[in-house]
């Protein structure tokens, strides 16, 4: 009898304290979340990165537009290395190489609109 109050002693001992110690990993995991931002596939234009030596297309790619580094502004896109507002530009109006009639001009990304 005496071994069996001794065993219910330690089983509710072990119990507690498994129950203690996930309460703190899951308080620690949450704090964690909270102070560091998930940063896996996520950049930012505006803070400084180490440069990658990868392969880009330098025609299109809007973070490396004309050469390596050089970067088109928010509402810009990258065509033929040059960076143009698609909403205004008359040879690429609303996407690259989409140039409008003769006469007519490029106005929110549509030809003659209006």
């Amino acid at each position: 009898m005496k071994a069996l109050n001794i065993f219910m002693v330690i089983v509710l001992f072990m119990a507690l304290a498994i129950t203690n110690l996930s309460a703190t990993q899951s308080q620690d995991e949450e704090d964690r979340s909270q102070v560091e931002p998930p940063s896996v596939g996520v950049t930012n234009r505006f803070r400084a990165q180490k440069p990658k030596k990868r392969c880009v297309n330098v025609t299109t790619d809007r973070l490396n537009c004309g050469k390596c580094g050089r970067m088109c502004e928010y509402s810009e896109i990258c065509c033929k290395g040059n960076c143009v507002n698609p909403m205004s530009n008359k040879w690429h109006c609303s996407v690259c190489n989409n140039g409008c009639d003769k006469g007519s001009k490029c106005l929110y990304g549509m030809c003659s609109y209006a």
